[in-house]
């Protein structure tokens, strides 16, 4: 802690330099402490978990837990760094944990927890980019000041804030990492996102694999006009989502026409082939 990791604008020490500390570590009941509103991590590694509550059972809470009074409850306080090691505590069965108290107000809580879980990769990318919205939603940074304080690019920042726009059913496969946040990035702006995301589940596709797949909802301009009846348009799409490929529709007055079907590759073929043969 007293070192700031390279790649940070700010580091735990730089934070705790600019609060009032209690110079002497205390020791606190566990039942004393609470986790820190602010706290951006949801999702805790139970394995991570695990190994360091073995290593509490071993040689003890080496670094002291960081808390502040709580403003409501009198003689309580809540952690703003150190909740996993308050968590790991309980599971070995501590009564008392080494604390240090600060003098924090709401922002430097959640600075705080947004930086011990950067510089220790804790957060999901739904949490980490929930942590930025909540300093730029609740405390009025700005993209510019959120990229200086954790000293990352803004277009890192811009990226991870546009996560968030994805569907909620896509952010939990994020979040519970069934998807990579490479797969995340590629994901962000597609209308159709969570089908592709249900498409690298279920064919297990890499990084690489859902750029090429995702290729066929992102031409220029698809190969038909936009004037077309409504009804035709919506079963294209129901079409196009059900097998993945992109599908024309061109029905003439006389309700003759024709359906094309694009597919970029020879397995997008065969699988067309197979559909009709395994239906027809």
């Amino acid at each position: 802690m007293n070192k700031i990791k390279k790649g940070l604008g700010r580091g735990l020490s730089s934070l705790i330099g600019e609060t009032k500390v209690e110079k002497n570590t205390n020791k606190l009941p566990i039942s004393d402490l609470s986790p820190n509103k602010f706290q951006p991590r949801k999702v805790f590694d139970e394995e991570g978990l695990n190994d360091l509550t073995s290593s509490i059972k071993e040689r003890g809470i080496i670094q002291p837990i960081i808390v502040r009074k709580s403003d409501n409850i009198e003689n309580k306080f809540e952690i703003i760094a150190g909740e996993r090691r308050w968590l790991a505590a309980q599971k070995v069965g501590l009564h008392e944990v080494p604390v240090v108290i600060t003098d924090a107000d709401d922002l430097k809580s959640l600075e705080f927890a947004i930086i011990e879980n950067i510089q220790r990769k804790d957060l999901n990318p739904i949490e980490e980019a929930k942590g930025y919205q909540r300093l730029i939603d609740e405390f009025s940074y700005d993209q510019d000041k959120v990229s200086k304080f954790v000293g990352k690019s803004r277009s890192y920042i811009t990226n991870s804030l546009r996560l968030l726009n994805l569907p909620e059913d896509v952010l939990k496969l994020i979040s519970s990492e069934k998807i990579s946040s490479g797969h995340a990035k590629i994901l962000v702006g597609l209308d159709n996102a969570s089908f592709v995301a249900n498409k690298i589940l279920d064919k297990k596709l890499s990084v690489r694999q859902t750029e090429r797949l995702v290729k066929i909802f992102k031409k220029n301009k698809p190969f038909f006009k936009n004037d077309k009846d409504s009804n035709i348009n919506d079963l294209e799409t129901m079409l196009s989502q059900k097998i993945g490929l992109n599908v024309l529709i061109q029905n003439k007055k006389n309700n003759k026409g024709k359906i094309i079907f694009e597919y970029l590759d020879l397995d997008q073929l065969n699988k067309l082939i197979d559909v009709i043969k395994n239906n027809y």
